[in-house]
């Protein structure tokens, strides 16, 4: 068992956040007992229920902590033309997953969860990434609901294959990033004339590439 150090508050929480991620990457909400995060962590389950009294509390800490990071370390210039956002945008959320891996497959564990708190709380950040695309791609015009859906199903594919990129053998980041970038383009070509975003144009670049 670790020794126990003393530290304040915001550290010991960071601290069981980012050890408690390293146990829900791979293993399923059920299958961990926060029990082991104390022994992990090398502090009494007492001091550990202090901060989180229920793995449940935990688990949901944990959830919004990342996705807190993983909206504020991908946001955009929204001066740059929108090609260059989508880019900036993609890169951004590859560079998360590969600096946060662990709390990223900790998030794609929770997404399946069936727990009401854990679902808003992702839905929150999936909703803040949608209003972010929408705005980008119609700046002047108001997003039609076939739209909203086109991109939200969007972030979902995105997430996705980002999180099995994180254990790919022979997938590139590069082909990654691309295939994002060309499933936006594709979805949004496939919306009826009178449901595409005014922006539409300014991607016609990544047809090409």
């Amino acid at each position: 068992m670790a020794t126990r150090t003393r530290m304040s508050r915001e550290a010991r929480q960071d601290q069981l956040l980012d050890l408690g991620a390293e146990l829900f990457a791979d293993r399923s909400y059920e299958d961990v007992h926060i029990e082991e995060l104390s022994e992990v962590a090398g502090v009494s389950r007492g001091l550990l229920y202090h901060y989180f009294p229920t793995k449940r509390a935990f688990f949901a800490a944990m959830v919004r902590r990342e996705s807190g990071r993983m909206s504020d370390l991908t946001v955009t210039d929204d001066t740059l033309p929108i090609l260059d956002q989508l880019r900036q945008g993609i890169e951004s959320y590859l560079d998360y997953c590969q600096d946060h891996k662990m709390g990223v497959k900790a998030i794609f564990h929770g997404a399946a969860s069936a727990d009401p708190e854990i679902q808003a709380i992702i839905e929150e950040d999936i909703g803040l990434q949608q209003a972010r695309i929408t705005s980008a791609v119609e700046p002047v015009g108001q997003p039609t609901e076939l739209m909203q859906i086109a991109v939200r199903s969007w972030l979902h594919f995105m997430r996705n294959a980002c999180h099995q990129w994180l254990d790919a053998k022979e997938t590139t980041r590069d082909e990654v990033r691309d295939l994002c970038a060309q499933a936006l383009l594709g979805m949004l070509l496939a919306l009826p004339e009178d449901s595409r975003p005014s922006a539409l144009a300014d991607l016609s670049d990544l047809a090409e590439s």
